[in-house]
């Protein structure tokens, strides 16, 4: 029995929308296609981007092969090179971490599509694709003839060309994975042991309901659900701003240091519960959606932890000793995302809470000597006025005299990567320096600001926690 493989469908899987769009643009651009445009050209494009394949614009793309009869291949060859540039950066972002994840288990990664061989190999090479399985347009005399060579890739005439292609490389269809946006694709989907509806058009939703697929889509973190093509952090970022929460007023600076794009690690000191609604108004002014690492204790509960979830959030179990929270925020920095964590682990109790001297823990650290992501620093001050350890919910019936929260985003955080001891210590430091001046002084707490330090209920010793060694994330 041979190896499993992954196939991957391209336009709506792993790309935004249609890659139709670019590739004819750079066509017309070679000189081989019109420069003109069909009429309704324009609304089927639009059309497709919405409810994906249908009979008419998958007839129109059979027939395409008799317009490029007599065109040069190696024109159209250099084309799709120009195309593949611009492609790239309509590729979804979690497809890359995909692609990468299969081959690293050993299994082969295979673009399948109906779109022409010659115009997506060279996008497949940009993407590390082992192979192609596509629609293939038949060459006499260096000329396309108008005619296609083997199945129009679609449909069945997919599935019989990755039957085909399996058989000849010793993979195994029944033990692969596949991922397709498109009902037409239910053939191959059907034939695999790990299908997937990547951003589903309506029927194939219905399909993959029924048969109890997984619906993914590739632009999220994996477990975040879409609804309408919009997913929960797009509609708490319209929330996010400090205007809604009126028992508590802000002092936002220097968040010109997030970065605009790309990834970013976003560590801050631990005050408060409400420490999350300070570092998330804070970056939602950059407009970057945000993944929180949070303890094992916030996905548990019930809804505040589903609600994590789905807003993308990484669970954190503190002493199990796995790595798999590390291996989850690498992926969304590979994605591309913003990954914020607190170095500390936990709000400090007793008088740790009011030493200046911050400790933290290795997990930062860590993630930035795996993933080399910018690691940018927030000092957040004043949070626990809003809502102090020992309060079960924060006070927000103070809006007569809201507390004020300070937040303050500092430059990148320069680390040296070969020691997590130093590496963490520069990164409390960084974050030291951004908080006010009285947050740098040593003094000793009156016994109202210990209590208010301590869990709702606590009866032990307000400093039997101040310590623990770095390492212990």
């Amino acid at each position: 029995m041979g190896s499993a493989a992954a196939f991957f469908d391209l336009d709506r899987t792993l790309l935004r929308g249609a890659s139709g769009p670019l590739l004819t643009e750079a066509l017309v651009a070679a000189g081989v296609a019109p420069d003109r445009r069909l009429p309704g050209q324009g609304l089927l494009y639009k059309t497709y981007e919405i409810l994906g394949e249908t009979l008419f614009s998958m007839a129109l793309a059979r027939q395409a092969v008799r317009v490029v009869e007599g065109w040069s291949p190696t024109i159209v060859r250099e084309a799709a090179e120009q195309a593949a540039d611009r492609l790239v950066d309509d590729v979804l972002p979690y497809a890359r971490v995909l692609i990468d994840e299969h081959r690293a288990a050993g299994r082969p990664a295979i673009l399948a599509t109906t779109t022409p061989y010659d115009l997506v190999a060279p996008l497949a090479r940009r993407l590390d694709f082992d192979d192609v399985v596509a629609t293939r347009y038949a060459e006499a005399d260096g000329r396309y003839t108008g005619r296609i060579d083997g199945e129009f890739v679609w449909f069945t005439g997919k599935l019989a060309a990755v039957r085909r292609w399996a058989d000849a490389n010793g993979v195994s269809v029944a033990e692969s994975w596949a991922y397709s946006d498109s009902v037409y694709d239910v053939p191959l989907l059907s034939s695999v042991a790990h299908p997937h509806a990547v951003n589903p058009d309506p029927r194939l939703r219905l399909v993959a309901a029924a048969r109890r697929w997984p619906v993914v889509h590739l632009d999220v973190p994996p477990g975040v659900r879409k609804v309408a093509g919009v997913e929960p952090f797009d509609v708490l970022r319209l929330l996010a701003r400090p205007e809604l929460i009126p028992f508590a007023r802000f002092d936002i600076g220097g968040t010109e240091g997030i970065p605009a794009d790309g990834p970013g690690i976003v560590v801050a000191n631990h005050r408060s519960y409400f420490d999350t609604v300070a570092v998330g108004l804070t970056v939602a002014r950059s407009g970057r959606a945000l993944r929180f690492l949070g303890k094992k204790e916030v996905f548990d509960a019930p809804i505040v932890g589903q609600l994590a979830r789905a807003l993308g959030g990484i669970r954190v179990e503190r002493g199990s000793g796995s790595d798999e929270p590390l291996r989850e925020a690498a992926r969304a920095l590979e994605a591309g995302e913003l990954v914020a964590m607190m170095p500390q682990g936990t709000i400090p109790r007793g008088r740790a809470f009011f030493d200046p001297d911050l400790k933290g823990r290795w997990g930062a650290a860590r993630l930035a000597r795996l993933t080399h992501a910018p690691v940018v620093p927030i000092g957040l001050w004043g949070t626990e006025s809003v809502w102090p350890r020992n309060a079960r919910v924060p006070n927000v019936l103070n809006v007569t005299n809201p507390p004020l929260v300070r937040t303050r985003v500092g430059d990148e955080v320069p680390l040296a990567y070969d020691d997590l001891d130093d590496d963490t210590r520069t990164i409390m430091e960084a974050i030291t320096g951004l908080l006010p001046p009285e947050a740098r002084v040593r003094r000793e707490p009156t016994p109202d600001e210990l209590a208010r330090t301590l869990p709702a209920g606590y009866r032990g010793d307000p400093d039997a926690e101040t310590e623990r060694r770095p390492g212990s994330d």
